[in-house]
């Protein structure tokens, strides 16, 4: 019992020295950077030197860098992710918004991902050597590898005369009942989804196939085919089990991606969500926004980790 605890504390405590160290890498990062927002958002017409100073002031940028990164401790505490640059609204309410649009975008892909990924990795493993083999892996590995920008706009061309390609629903819908905006947002979500979907799906197959090939060859799978169990029955009960333990690492392992790196899709399909926010905030050297939206895909990151490891260790009783 002693060694389960204390498991679960290193992990937790690694997740915490993890998380510091990144929120701190968040704030150095965008301070060591050329240029600056205070620059950039006084070259207006007619602007002189004082408006400079005075959005200097304002932003806080004028402190030694010691003393901000104080401040950003004490706000960060305070659940405070200071106030957007180009919005001049706060940055944690514009990002709540933007993760409720990007959550359902995350969650379709994912399931697709796994889901699909899985059948493919366990018919390629189960069917090795065969015509199935080929038809479930050669097209995991052309979609692992083809850009995910790539594949949206060609998905654009493709089913754009039919399904929705940008934004979240459609504007000219009028005092829509709940289930039309329901529909209407499920209709924009596809074509976003089924592109993170199939460029991750890839790589699930291969991982679940590759320990499904490995597991198949131990001796307990082994004694269960000489004892005469069905192959059904060996493929549900021993092999699908361990096979797909590695699945999870690469769920959490992913996240950035699949929480962050759907910038670029997001960006083709002009969907507001926290990769397009990230987009506009790079363009406008909106520091605060950029640094609420890299500690949400670090949090994510670093907590789909730690979940990943007390599920590895609640399924894999030898992980001590």
């Amino acid at each position: 019992m002693r060694s389960k605890s204390d498991y679960i504390l290193r992990r937790i405590a690694a997740a915490v020295g993890t998380l510091f160290v990144a929120v701190s890498m968040n704030f150095l990062l965008f301070r060591i950077l050329p240029g600056s927002a205070a620059v950039s958002m006084a070259r207006v017409p007619g602007a002189g030197p004082g408006l400079r100073e005075a959005l200097t002031r304002e932003f806080g940028l004028n402190h030694p860098l010691y003393v901000q990164y104080v401040l950003y401790l004490w706000q960060l505490v305070h659940l405070n992710l200071a106030v957007s640059f180009y919005y001049h609204q706060p940055v944690l309410g514009l990002l709540i918004s933007d993760l409720g649009n990007t959550i359902p975008l995350v969650l379709l892909g994912t399931v697709f991902s796994v889901i699909f990924g899985v059948l493919t990795g366990v018919v390629g493993a189960w069917l090795r050597g065969s015509v199935f083999e080929h038809l479930s892996v050669v097209p995991a590995l052309a979609f692992y590898a083809t850009p995910v920008q790539w594949l949206g706009l060609m998905l654009i061309l493709l089913f754009g005369s039919v399904l929705p390609t940008s934004g979240r629903s459609d504007p000219f819908l009028f005092n829509p009942s709940f289930m039309q905006e329901s529909l209407s947002v499920l209709n924009h979500l596809i074509l976003p989804s089924l592109t993170l979907g199939l460029v991750l799906y890839g790589q699930y197959t291969l991982i679940v196939r590759s320990a499904m090939l490995e597991t198949l060859c131990e001796d307990y799978v082994l004694t269960a085919k000489a004892v005469g169990y069905t192959k059904p029955r060996i493929l549900r009960a021993y092999a699908l089990r361990n096979g797909i333990l590695p699945v999870i690492s690469v769920i959490a392992l992913s996240a950035g991606f699949i929480v962050g790196g759907a910038i670029l899709v997001e960006t083709v399909f002009n969907y507001p969500g926290v990769g397009l926010a990230v987009y506009n905030a790079i363009l406008n050297r909106d520091y605060p926004m950029l640094q609420g939206a890299f500690l949400i895909l670090t949090v994510s990151v670093v907590l789909c980790n730690l979940v990943a490891d007390l599920i590895y260790f609640r399924l894999d009783p030898r992980i001590t």
